[in-house]
């Protein structure tokens, strides 16, 4: 093709991608999106806990940390614009013991040298008035950690991208790419598009889209999260958001207490690596695994007030024996027309907005 048919092609219709594809459009460029499921989603965008994080977590500097913080302000203007739900709830993350109360401290200094606003550490009698069935010695509190229903926000996001002019073409998986004059022509299964950038947000299958396209080489490792669920007649137990100190590994943010903005009561994730991508349910975890993590500051739980959830996967850039990896997100090495939104793990949901206006920039210093 001697002229290019789109200035960005967007592979992934998860929050990033559907972010990416209206920043993109409302600045002007020509736009298509395009995902191997039948709708937008459906893979880790809508298999989590719907947290609006406060970027209490990540190292300072970081991508994770900077975006989160950044996307979070922006997610709170965007849902209440278009009408998804979304409340800045609060969260507590808990000392089940005196001895992890210098612990505590340690994540309020981190959370505040990365932005995350108002967060004081509270005594017992805090958390009781918010939380009567918690028991803790202490916890942090963030008044800026909130929750979403991230598949309205889905809906939201592509409702978005539409209305600036993007087009999603659904059921469209990308086979392979091919560089050409100013150009990368990328073959689907049905056609072959070809565009100025491609913006890889293919989220468990980025590594795949990237090898495919000619671009770096880089392995995604799928994590599975899995949940349980308070049963409805327990739903009163929980009022917001309550977490443990992260896990020592690095790993993962422990298995807490989601109340979701439909009144559901989440109990996970819990964390493991696996092989496959699409592996949800095969070799679920017994129902006491999450209450005996969660009884640790919820006492009064037993089997009998749970039932199962659902599971997500995690789309990592670090295998298990490392304890963290950054967003990829910047122009690919290997092919400078491709621009690479990947192993956009947890907070991913938080800062898509702001991944957006970043992944926005890329695609204008190419074609600008």
């Amino acid at each position: 093709m001697s002229e290019p048919v789109l200035d960005c092609l967007v592979i992934g219709a998860g929050v990033v991608g559907l972010a990416a594809a209206a920043e993109v459009a409302g600045a002007g460029y020509s736009v298509v999106v395009v995902d191997r499921h039948r709708r937008a989603g459906m893979e880790s965008s809508t298999h989590n806990s719907g947290v609006v994080h406060a970027g209490l977590y990540y190292p300072a500097g970081s991508l994770k940390a900077e975006l989160c913080v950044e996307g979070a302000a922006r997610m709170y203007r965007f849902c209440e614009a278009q009408r998804v739900p979304c409340d800045r709830c609060g969260k507590l993350v808990v000392a089940t013991s005196a001895s992890e109360l210098e612990d505590l401290e340690a994540l309020r200094a981190r959370g505040t040298a990365n932005g995350a606003a108002g967060l004081e550490i509270v005594d017992r009698a805090f958390v009781s008035a918010r939380e009567p069935g918690i028991r803790c010695a202490g916890a942090l509190w963030s008044p800026n950690t909130g929750r979403v229903d991230a598949s309205a926000l889905v809906n939201a996001l592509l409702r978005q991208a539409q209305k600036v002019g993007a087009i999603f073409l659904n059921q469209s998986q990308a086979v392979e790419g091919t560089p050409g004059t100013g150009v990368i022509e990328v073959r689907l299964e049905r056609e072959t598009l070809a565009a100025r950038t491609v913006i890889n947000a293919a989220g468990l299958y980025a590594d795949e889209v990237s090898a495919a396209l000619g671009g770096e080489r880089f392995r995604i490792y799928p994590c599975r999260g899995e949940y349980a669920e308070l049963k409805p007649s327990r739903r009163g137990w929980v009022n917001c958001l309550v977490y443990p100190l992260p896990h020592p590994s690095g790993h993962g943010l422990g298995v807490h207490l989601t109340k979701t903005t439909d009144g559901n009561v989440l109990l996970g994730p819990t964390i493991r690596y696996q092989a496959g991508k699409d592996d949800y349910e095969n070799d679920r975890l017994p129902l006491e695994a999450f209450v005996e993590s969660a009884r640790l500051f919820l006492p009064s739980l037993t089997v009998a007030d749970v039932t199962y959830g659902g599971s997500g996967i995690r789309a990592k850039l670090h295998p298990p024996d490392e304890s963290f990896a950054d967003f990829l997100l910047r122009h690919d090495a290997n092919s400078p027309r491709l621009i690479q939104a990947a192993g956009i793990d947890s907070p991913g949901l938080t800062s898509c907005l702001a991944i957006a206006v970043r992944a926005r920039k890329l695609v204008q210093a190419i074609i600008d």
